[in-house]
């Protein structure tokens, strides 16, 4: 007689729930909170300018800066506008910060190639230079940087800014992109050499496609600091005609009086293209910032 053996059903192991993004513990929420004050802590300054801004002076002298305006006033807005000729320094803004930052970005890019990728002798010695050229203050360049540019003729023109920038923001750069490139996939470069790629053609095909997004953050990072530059710029530049947004902003302060509410409404235009152009390229930043985690 034949005996049938019914198998035991082994049981499943049922797969854990994952927690939905909205019941995960009180710590995220607890973080969350502080993020948010921390942020609503840092607008505070900006809250009191754009109160500021459109507030009369006979409203600042009587109310003080944390007053509330009676009217709304924009004539600071106007007289800022008009007396230092705002879309002339805008322009210089844009040119010399956009100018810098491709510049920069080129000029770390095949510096940063020849120590990363072309393994010169004594890296490690040049790398620590540009580390070096970068803990120096400005305020320990100026002096020669103005002896030059009046010997070479190039004193109060925004070329000489221009270059001044460019060699600052480099030794960054160099120092920066020398590092990712030291840990280079080294079969990348040996199956290049081998289909017969030169040097420029590895550059190019190889090197800079894969780091485009450490690229794009450096030229926004380049860009944002030169536009906020003003030490070196309120030296180099003397002439309405070549001054910086910041450089024009500070004109609005008197050794003994300043105009508040037109010195606020000032920072609040100069703020506005910084702002924008952030607003518009933020999507690269935070794709670059995320590439260079995955790598």
């Amino acid at each position: 007689m034949a005996v049938t053996i019914t198998p035991i059903p082994t049981p499943v192991k049922q797969a854990r729930p994952v927690p939905d993004r909205h019941h995960r513990g009180v710590s995220r929420w607890v973080v969350l909170a502080l993020v948010i004050l921390g942020a609503l802590v840092m607008l505070v300054p900006f809250a009191f300018m754009l109160l500021n801004a459109f507030k009369s002076p006979g409203d600042y002298s009587s109310g003080g800066p944390l007053s509330w305006p009676t009217e709304f006033y924009t004539k600071g807005l106007r007289t800022y506008w008009t007396a230092v000729n705002f879309p002339l320094k805008l322009w210089n803004s844009a040119l010399i910060a956009g100018s810098v930052a491709v510049l920069g970005v080129a000029v770390s890019l095949l510096n940063a190639y020849a120590l990363g990728i072309g393994r010169v002798r004594g890296r490690l010695w040049i790398v620590g230079l540009f580390l070096l050229a970068n803990m120096l203050p400005q305020e320990a360049l100026i002096y020669p940087l103005y002896y030059v540019a009046k010997e070479v003729g190039l004193y109060n023109t925004r070329l000489a800014v221009i270059i001044i920038f460019t060699v600052i923001q480099s030794a960054f750069g160099t120092y920066l992109l020398a590092s990712v490139m030291g840990t280079f996939p080294r079969s990348l470069l040996e199956a290049a050499a081998l289909d017969g790629a030169g040097k420029w053609t590895v550059l190019w095909r190889v090197v800079f496609p894969n780091l485009r997004p450490t690229l794009a953050v450096l030229l926004i990072f380049f860009f944002i600091w030169t536009w906020n530059e003003f030490l070196i710029p309120l030296v180099m530049l003397i002439d309405n005609q070549t001054q910086t947004i910041p450089v024009a902003l500070a004109s609005l302060q008197g050794d003994r009086l300043m105009d508040a509410p037109t010195t606020n409404a000032g920072a609040l235009i100069s703020l506005v293209p910084a702002i924008l152009f952030f607003l518009i390229f933020q999507r690269t930043l935070a794709r670059g910032i995320t590439a260079g985690a995955e790598k």
